[in-house]
């Protein structure tokens, strides 16, 4: 598949696979300036870089695991979706759970991004047929 990418930055780095694409369904994304993560308050991380996705696509923005476990940076709002008609910067929003400040410097990796096709629905406004479940909602099927 190809898409449409722009450099917004000189310093911005194109989205890679680590391990190329038969190995790795996600990108890594990284910031193009350095900045400092404190305990707890979201920011939204410039990555340099807009995006044209195509009509039926969309863009999910998901934590590194690395990140997640020996830092405690997350996406509080993971996963992202950057939709098909937005042509502005893709900016990453990234929240330190933990204790202490965190340094970002240009170019680390700091998310990661996976292409996904999305269907474009219609309602129909009718009765539901009925099923084993029914209504049961949270904890309804056990432990």
């Amino acid at each position: 598949m190809l898409i449409r990418i722009k450099k917004l930055n000189k310093n911005a780095c194109l989205p890679a696979y680590a391990h190329g694409p038969l190995e790795d369904a996600g990108m890594d994304i990284r910031c193009v300036t350095g900045t400092v993560l404190e305990p707890g308050i979201p920011q939204a991380v410039p990555t340099g870089l807009a995006l044209e996705i195509p009509s039926g696509y969309e863009v999910q923005v998901r934590p590194r695991s690395g990140l997640a476990l020996k830092h405690a940076i997350t996406l509080p709002n993971a996963p992202a979706t950057i939709d098909p008609g937005y042509r502005g910067e893709l900016k990453v929003i990234l929240l330190n759970l933990g204790k202490e400040p965190y340094e970002i410097h240009a170019g680390d990796r700091i998310a990661q991004m996976v292409v996904a096709k999305y269907e474009a629905i219609e309602w129909q406004e009718t009765e539901l047929a009925e099923s084993v479940r029914g209504i049961g909602g949270f904890g309804s099927s056990g432990r």
